[in-house]
Formats: C-alpha cells, sequence, structure tokens
C-alpha cells in the first residue's frame, strides 16, 4: 500500500510539472499577456524629434521634472523593456523652469506656473532659474524636443547659436549644426517625429496679429518630406503623428465669448454710448457701403444679463475708418477668446470706471481669435496633415492620428485607466496651466497613443502605462515633487 502511494505521488507531480510548463507566461507589461516583443522594430538607439511637446515643456517653463515626464521619456522607459537602450535628455537645471542671466529670471522663459486654490489661478513660482542662458552641456541626447521649434527649424544651420534658438543652443554639437544632422550623427536605429504645431500656434496664440507666422503650406510640404526622408533612410522605422487644430486647445476654449455680468442701468448707459456707432451703421447702410447682413452683425447691444458678450476689433469687416466708423462688432460663439483675456475682460483703462476693457473699451485683436483666422489655421492645419499623413504612408511609418484624439478629448473625453481625460482647462487633467501644453498625464497619455501606433505598425504589444500614476499639476514647492 505505502508502495503504491509512493508512485500515486510521483505521478502527480510529475503531471503538475507538465502543466507548469505548459502554462502560457503572463507578462504585466504586454497588450495580451504574453512575452513583451519589440515585433520588427529595433529599439536600442532611439531618439525624438519634435517642439516643446516632445521636450515636456508644461506650465508655460520647461524644467526637470516635466522633462522626465515628456512622452519620449515616458515611451523610452517601454523601449527598455525590449532591448531599449539609454535615452538621454537635456535637462534644466532646476524646477523653477527657464533661463537665467546674470542670476536674473530671463524674461519669457519662465519660471513655470503653479496653481492658487485660493484665486483659482496660475501663478509663476517663486525663485530664479538656475539654469544659465550662456551655459552650453556637452554629448549627445536623444531627446532633440526644441520647445518653439517649426518644421523648418529642424534644418536650419545656425539655429543652435547664440542667435537662434536657447534651448537648442545649450547642446547643439556647434553653433552650425541642424537639429537633424545631431540626430542623424547618432545612427538611431528608431525615431519619432512630431512638428508642426508652431507653424500654425504662434499665429494663433497672438489672435491673428500676424500672417506671416503661418508657415505656408508648400514650405512646411517640402521641408517635412526632406526630414522624414532622411530619418527614414535605408528603411529607418519610426512614428510621425499628425496636428490638433490648435483652436481646441484651452487656450482657446477656456473664456467665453459672452462673460460680462450687466444690470439694467448699465446695460443702458452703455446701449447710449454705442448709439452713435450704430446709427453709424445705418447711416453707412443707407448709402450702399454696408449690407443689412454686416450692420446686423456689427450693431452692438447689451442688455440685463449675465452672458453679455464682449466687444472686439475685427480687421476683416468693411473698412469704414475713412468715414469715422471703426471696425467694431461683438464676439459670437465662432470667435475664440485668448487664455490670459480672461484677467483682462473687465479691467479698466487708467483706472476709468467708463472705460472697461471688452465692453465700453473693444477688445483688440490680440485677445481674439476671430472666426476667419480660425478658418486660416484650420486651412493651413489641414494641408500640414495631408503632407504628414501621405509621407507616413509612402515610408512605411507608423501613423498617430493626435487631431484624432483632440477631437475625442473636447467632445466625449478619453477614458484610460478608469479616468476621464477632456481639454477642459485644469480639471481635464490633460493640460497644464499654460492651456497649450499637456499635464504630466496627458504626456502619458500622448506616449500610449504613440505606444498603439508603434504596435499597429511593428507587431510590437506595449501595454503602455497607467495614467493614474501621473500626476496632474506639479506643486507649488518643488521640494513636494
Amino acid at each position: 500500500m505505502i508502495k503504491n502511494f509512493k508512485w500515486l505521488l510521483l505521478v502527480s507531480l510529475t503531471f503538475v510539472a507538465c502543466n507548469s510548463e505548459d502554462e502560457p507566461v503572463v507578462d504585466p507589461n504586454s497588450t495580451d499577456g504574453t512575452p513583451l516583443t519589440a515585433g520588427t522594430a529595433d529599439f536600442s538607439k532611439y531618439v525624438a524629434l519634435g517642439d516643446s511637446f516632445a521636450a515636456g515643456f508644461s506650465d508655460n517653463a520647461l524644467f526637470m521634472e516635466g522633462q522626465k515626464n515628456s512622452y519620449p521619456n515616458i515611451i523610452a522607459t517601454q523601449f527598455a523593456l525590449v532591448g531599449g537602450g539609454e535615452f538621454t535628455t537635456p535637462f534644466m537645471n532646476d524646477n523653477v523652469g527657464g533661463f537665467s542671466s546674470g542670476g536674473v529670471q530671463v524674461p519669457g522663459f519662465g519660471p513655470r506656473l503653479w496653481f492658487n486654490p485660493l484665486t483659482s489661478s496660475p501663478l509663476p513660482v517663486s525663485g530664479v532659474s538656475t539654469t544659465d542662458i550662456s551655459t552650453h552641456l556637452s554629448g549627445s541626447f536623444n531627446n532633440m524636443g526644441i520647445p518653439g521649434a517649426r518644421s523648418f527649424h529642424l534644418t536650419f544651420s545656425g539655429y543652435g547659436s547664440s542667435a537662434g534658438n536657447p534651448y537648442f543652443a545649450r547642446f547643439a554639437s556647434s553653433p552650425t549644426a541642424t537639429v537633424l544632422e545631431d540626430a542623424l550623427a547618432q545612427d538611431p536605429t528608431f525615431f519619432s517625429l512630431w512638428i508642426g504645431g508652431n507653424d500654425v500656434l504662434g499665429y494663433a496664440t497672438s489672435g491673428g496679429l500676424n500672417p506671416a507666422d503661418i508657415t505656408a503650406p508648400a514650405t512646411f510640404d517640402a521641408v517635412y518630406n526632406s526630414i522624414v526622408g532622411q530619418l527614414a533612410a535605408g528603411g529607418r522605422k519610426g512614428v510621425v503623428a499628425n496636428l490638433p487644430y490648435v483652436s481646441t486647445l484651452p487656450y482657446f476654449t477656456t473664456v467665453p465669448h459672452n462673460p460680462v455680468p450687466l444690470d439694467a442701468t448699465t446695460a443702458a448707459q452703455l446701449n447710449a454710448g454705442f448709439a452713435a456707432y450704430n446709427n453709424g451703421l445705418l447711416f453707412a447702410q443707407s448709402n450702399g457701403l454696408l449690407s443689412a447682413d454686416e450692420v446686423a452683425r456689427r450693431t452692438i447691444s447689451f442688455s440685463a444679463s449675465s452672458t453679455n458678450r464682449v466687444v472686439m476689433v475685427d480687421e476683416y469687416l468693411t473698412n469704414l475708418t475713412a468715414f469715422g466708423i471703426p471696425s467694431y462688432r461683438q464676439a459670437t460663439n465662432e470667435d475664440l477668446i485668448v487664455l490670459p483675456a480672461r484677467a483682462f475682460i473687465g479691467t479698466t483703462v487708467g483706472g476709468n470706471p467708463a472705460q472697461v476693457n471688452g465692453v465700453s473699451v473693444p477688445l483688440g485683436d490680440q485677445w481674439v481669435l476671430s472666426k476667419n483666422e480660425i478658418l486660416e489655421v484650420k486651412t493651413a492645419t489641414d494641408a500640414y496633415n495631408q503632407t504628414i499623413q501621405s509621407a507616413a504612408t509612402a515610408n512605411g511609418l507608423a501613423f498617430v492620428d493626435a487631431k484624432a484624439v483632440m477631437d475625442q478629448l473636447s467632445s466625449t473625453g478619453i477614458v484610460a485607466n478608469n479616468y476621464t481625460l477632456t481639454s477642459a482647462y485644469v480639471t481635464g487633467a490633460t493640460f497644464s496651466l499654460d492651456g497649450v501644453h499637456p499635464s504630466p498625464r496627458g504626456y502619458a497619455l500622448i506616449a500610449n497613443k504613440f505606444l498603439e501606433a508603434i504596435n499597429t505598425s511593428y507587431g510590437s504589444n506595449f501595454k503602455g502605462v497607467n495614467v493614474g500614476l501621473y500626476r496632474i499639476l506639479y506643486p507649488q514647492d518643488p521640494a513636494n515633487f
């Protein structure tokens, strides 16, 4: 009996051993639990080219912690799981952000913003950046995201000089080197390229002041195809992304077109003040200078309401300045008020209570992206996206439809890891306090979208990162990072 029991035990152990060998290996980092694979791609030397999004710019500044949470850095952590090599970044010195010179913060370059819950508004952090604008870093870097870069800047000789871009100048191999040359010099095995946002963004954030700030689509097409052609030479694999409409960013969608509360007395006073202007429009119509439709669009009227529309200048209106009639109208829901205007609308000129910006004093062009200007941005972006899609197809590259991602963020939102991300300012969790650049959680979402595209094109099976592990806002005190 004992002999038989030993025999049965031996058979049972053998059966268990065989079963354990047959069980599939579960990898929590893969999409399907099977062993993680790079597919047909080689991630041993990854370089990322792009603008401020690639750099990890956030809260209106470039700073160390933001760079750590850039989408290329997040992607590189996943590549490292399947043989990806070291991914180096030209880190800033601290978390104040931006540059200093002679111990003084350089205007226009930081510091970063933090959210003050008492005022529900962003404020600059205290302190001065320890990243001197004249300091040059040695070595080569995998993250070649350059804040402010437009498409043609990646091939511009001299962009790394003191007269070029200080972000690139601090780590360019030479003052005459181009971003593309320094990337190719590393002989990468894989690349990411997301460029083109700044080719319209400067025009949009300035309220459409200078049409020359929009890169001509023909220029973009030639430059982009040249860049991709060199990066993809010899069959090198990579991933590219198209461009969302910048007009869907929180920078343009947070301030409503009708934020002015008025009582009956104030509304009547304002209507009396604009009576001469409105009568001038009727005079112009009677003399054949304006159509009835334009008169209706230009007529200014207020009421006792909490949702009066702001008054704005619109250079696309028929020019009647020769007749003493300015180009004023009230904004509609087809116009976009820029984010900084929320601290400007309702302020007074010289302390005069009768001169209220956005009400009795029309908003200048820099505060509003008008319907016509939005169309100009859209037309250029559509042309850029056609170029990007064609280049991706022609070179067999992975493609991220960032426009579709942004469209979803600004409509239904995107659910990831049980969190709902939207494009709402602050509360949507996706964008930082400057209203343009992502939060850490937003960058994690972007990284996952890139990884999904890579999986589709090259047969890898990256699950991506848990976006819930990435913060929404950075604290005021860097010590709390």
